[in-house]
């Protein structure tokens, strides 16, 4: 299936948002958006993707 993760396009196998994560190594500890929509982190293994979404990985940073 075709994606753009963060800006970038990718082919990946997943099927499910939860899938993806663990396929492109992201921790759990994620905020994540499909298409513009947050998705938490409870919906991830039920939440379905398609060919073309958008779909937004962020993690918080330490620093100052």
């Amino acid at each position: 299936m075709k994606i753009i993760l963060n800006g970038e396009r990718r082919e990946v196998a997943a099927m499910t948002l939860a899938a993806l994560l663990t396929e492109c190594g992201f921790s759990t500890r994620v905020a994540t958006a499909v298409n513009e929509s947050f998705v938490p982190a409870t919906a991830r293994a039920g939440h379905y993707l398609s060919d073309g979404d958008r779909i937004e990985v962020l993690a918080a940073m330490q620093g100052g």
